[in-house]
């Protein structure tokens, strides 16, 4: 019991670590206005998912992403009952980390920002929206490849992806807000009660991880 909890208990605590710092910074930005601004935002994500990733690879892997779960089943990386364990576990980490801020960060800002969930802009449709969250977690899960999972890879813990994670909300952030990972989209959406474009931050990481995965297992990784 206690092996199988393990893997699990990092996914939702790790999960907790991202959503809680990138919520936290966009409510916090929202209650005073420019002390942390849209890059400290973008490192929040970054080193908040960087340091997530560190903390729980030796447990689980480090996902902390449904994305990157299911780009890691697409390619035989882990069976689809434990993906699936894995996906609830990071979603109820996504939540709690949602309802720590609503319970005690200001009321009225937390409000006012949806929590942090991602919306798009009033002129990205959802196509482009899609496009943009698919080519942003596809450089993600490719990150992930290349300096988590592939056996070549340099020992930087979580760095790398979370580099491309603040370089990704620099470049997408103001287009769809850059969640890249569906357990961060959908918990504020579900304690916000709002459920604009919800499709949107499911499809598009998801088939960008499942790319990116598929692209680097058959073409980049060295086989024996």
């Amino acid at each position: 019991m206690r092996s199988t909890m393990r893997p699990l208990v990092a996914e939702l605590i790790g999960t907790f670590f991202l959503v809680f710092c990138g919520v936290g910074a966009a409510v916090s930005e929202l209650y005073r206005s420019g002390t942390v601004g849209f890059v400290g935002i973008a490192i929040a994500n970054g080193v908040a998912l960087a340091i997530g990733i560190s903390a729980t690879i030796a447990a689980s892997g480090g996902h902390l992403n449904p994305a990157v779960t299911i780009g890691l089943w697409s390619v035989g990386r882990i069976d689809p009952l434990k993906a699936t364990q894995y996906i609830v576990s990071q979603l109820v980490g996504g939540i709690l980390a949602c309802l720590a801020v609503k319970f005690l960060y200001p009321e009225m800002a937390g409000q006012i920002a949806i929590y942090g969930a991602p919306r798009l802009a009033t002129d990205v449709t959802a196509t482009q929206g899609i496009l943009i969250e698919a080519i942003m977690t596809f450089m993600l899960a490719f990150a992930v490849m290349g300096t988590v999972v592939d056996a070549r890879a340099p020992k930087m813990g979580g760095l790398g992806v979370g580099l491309i994670v603040v370089c990704d909300v620099l470049a997408g952030g103001q287009m769809t807000g850059a969640a890249m990972n569906p357990a961060r989209a959908f918990a504020p959406m579900l304690v916000g009660k709002m459920w604009t474009g919800v499709a949107i931050y499911w499809v598009g990481p998801v088939l960008g991880a499942i790319i990116a995965m598929q692209i680097y297992e058959r073409i980049v990784m060295q086989k024996d």
